[in-house]
């Protein structure tokens, strides 16, 4: 999962290096230096207003303790309530919260997204990236990494909400582990 460090206020970028992806560990796990899938790390990024996202988070990181090693429920159950609260439905962000098995977009409208190629994007520079990254992806000498770099570098070449401050945070996907040549990360 790759995202840029821009945060705007209209036309003025008021931070350029923003974290926008995060890292939830299972509350079981006390070592939070160990990113193995093994103890259920889970990857999320955001794009929209922070706080509103940081509100999701916390959500999001409800529902995992609650429905551990399913995330696709627990997406679907914080779809759910984001859809229907009275509060929630007002918030203005979209998560990309993926595991080493399934990666999903989650949107306020209740979309809990998977991708038909393995390629998700959110934001501003989204639909840059994102056409970018499926370009690319048939260039088989190219990790997912570098694809993912390659179409966020696309992307902030032509999104002015998007800058070159790329922060990357990678996990082995479960079919990738059987090839055994760990190319094809997150």
């Amino acid at each position: 999962m790759m995202g840029d460090g821009q945060v705007s206020m209209g036309s003025i970028v008021v931070k350029p290096n923003a974290k926008k992806i995060r890292k939830i560990f299972p509350k079981i796990s006390d070592n939070k230096d160990d990113t193995s899938d093994k103890n259920g790390v889970t990857l999320v990024g955001f794009a929209g207003s922070t706080a509103d996202a940081f509100t999701l988070l916390e959500r999001l990181e409800s529902k995992l303790d609650e429905y551990p090693g399913q995330l696709t429920r627990s997406c679907v159950e914080l779809a759910k309530g984001w859809r229907t609260d009275k509060y929630l439905r007002r918030l203005e962000a979209s998560l990309l919260v993926a595991d080493s098995k399934k990666s999903f977009e989650l949107t306020g409208n209740g979309d809990v997204l998977e991708s038909h190629d393995g390629v998700l994007a959110v934001g501003s520079g989204s639909p840059y990236a994102l056409a970018a990254a499926r370009a690319l992806l048939g260039i088989p000498e190219l990790s997912s990494e570098e694809v993912a770099k390659r179409a966020m570098d696309i992307a902030s070449d032509m999104c002015v909400y998007t800058n070159k401050n790329f922060m990357v945070e990678t996990m082995i996907a479960e079919d990738d582990v059987s090839t055994s040549t760990g190319e094809n990360n997150l």
